[in-house]
C-alpha cells in the first residue's frame, strides 16, 4: 500500500480534449428522408426541361427557360432538400426554408405536436420544424401496429396460461409461445409511435434534461436566407419582365 507524498502536493487534472466541456457529441440532424428523395426529382425534372429549352429553343424561350429555373430552383431546394434541425447539448438549430433559428435550450419553453410540430420559445413566438412533417397516416399505421401486437400479447398469455392449467400443447402452444416473444418486445421497446414522433419525444427529453444547465443559455437568433431569396427574386423579376414584353 502506498501513502501519498504531501511534498508533492495534489496531482494536476487531466486535460480535457477541447469541446468536451460543452458538447457531448455532434449535432444530431433531422431530416425528412421523403422531402429530399421528391425534391431531388423535381430538381432533376426543372434541370432536364430547362436546359433542354435553353438548348434547342428558339426566339426567347431559352430567356424564359433560364428566368423560371433561376425562380424555381431555389424555391424547390429551399422547401424540400434544405430543411433540418441540428440538435446538440446546448441548443437547437432549425433551418426552415427560407429562415435559419437558433434556440438554446434555456429559452425555449415547449415542443408541440399537432396539425404541424412546432417549437415555441419563452417570448411565445413558434418556429415550424419543416424538417418534421406531421404525418397522420404514419400515426394511424403505428397505432395499428401496437393495437395488433397487443393483441398478439393477449392470446399468448391466453394461451400460457391454458397450457399451464390444461397441458396443451402441440402446434397452437408454439403459436403462443411465438405470440407472446413478439409481445414482450414490443412492451420492451415502449409503445409504437410514429418516426416524427419519436423525433420529438427526444428533442423533449434533451430540453428537460438541459434546459437549465449554463451552457444551455443565451438569445434566439433568426437569420433570413439571402441565398434563396436572392436568386428567386432574381428569377421572378426576369419572368416578369420577359413577360411583359410580350
Amino acid at each position: 500500500m502506498t501513502t501519498p507524498d504531501p511534498s508533492r502536493g495534489p496531482e494536476p487534472e487531466p486535460t480535457k480534449p477541447a469541446g468536451t466541456a460543452t458538447t457531448q457529441y455532434k449535432d444530431r440532424v433531422y431530416r425528412s428522408p421523403a422531402g429530399v428523395v421528391g425534391g431531388v426529382l423535381v430538381l432533376a425534372i426543372i434541370g432536364w426541361l430547362g436546359i433542354d429549352a435553353v438548348v434547342v429553343g428558339e426566339g426567347r424561350t431559352p430567356w424564359l427557360a433560364l428566368a423560371v429555373m433561376l425562380f424555381l430552383v431555389p424555391l424547390v431546394f429551399a422547401y424540400t432538400v434544405r430543411p433540418a434541425v441540428f440538435v446538440n447539448d446546448d441548443r437547437l438549430r432549425v433551418r426552415n426554408p427560407l429562415r435559419l433559428i437558433e434556440l438554446p435550450w434555456g429559452r425555449v419553453a415547449s415542443l408541440r405536436s399537432g396539425f404541424s410540430n412546432e417549437v415555441v420559445d419563452d417570448s411565445g413566438t413558434k418556429y415550424q420544424l419543416w424538417a418534421l412533417p406531421v404525418s397522420l397516416r404514419a400515426r394511424s399505421k403505428a397505432a395499428r401496429q401496437e393495437s395488433r401486437a397487443a393483441a398478439r400479447a393477449a392470446r399468448a398469455e391466453a394461451g400460457q396460461g391454458s397450457g399451464g392449467r390444461g397441458g396443451r400443447a402441440g402446434l397452437g402452444g408454439a403459436v403462443s409461445a411465438a405470440d407472446l416473444g413478439a409481445g414482450a418486445a414490443v412492451a420492451a421497446g415502449g409503445p409504437r409511435r410514429a418516426e416524427t414522433d419519436q423525433a420529438m419525444d427526444e428533442l423533449r427529453e434533451l430540453h428537460e434534461r438541459r434546459q437549465e444547465e449554463t451552457g444551455a443559455q443565451g438569445e434566439v437568433t433568426v437569420r433570413w436566407a439571402y441565398e434563396i431569396i436572392a436568386p428567386a427574386a432574381a428569377g421572378a423579376v426576369l419572368l416578369g419582365v420577359l413577360w411583359g414584353l410580350g
